[in-house]
């Protein structure tokens, strides 16, 4: 199953991000490394959230990712919400996982 993750930011989040970066950094590729999270990025132009795709077998990963995120932990993140995403198509996505009926 596929989940994820956004983030609604504060208004200075940019120039407050770079204090916490590399620990944010480091826990998300450990999570890359497990093999849980598969994307990640910020949101521009308005730089105002950002989106994490994790792959498990349920929503705990993502939701522990966020509870340890230093951006979540030090308030850079005002809100964060985890979803099940269901794909219905995808490059390099095995057809176990997606979301279509045969």
């Amino acid at each position: 199953m596929y989940f994820l993750l956004t983030y609604d930011v504060v208004s200075d989040y940019i120039s407050r991000r770079e204090t916490y970066r590399d620990e944010h950094i480091k826990l998300a590729l450990s999570a890359v490394e497990r093999g849980e999270l598969l994307l990640g990025g910020a949101l521009t132009e308005p730089s105002d959230g950002a989106v994490l795709l994790f792959k498990g077998s349920s929503p705990d990963i993502a939701e522990k990712f966020a509870k340890q995120d230093p951006y979540v932990q030090n308030g850079l993140v005002k809100n964060w919400k985890v979803r099940t995403w269901s794909i219905v198509l995808g490059a390099g996505v095995s057809p176990d996982d997606l979301a279509i009926s045969t």
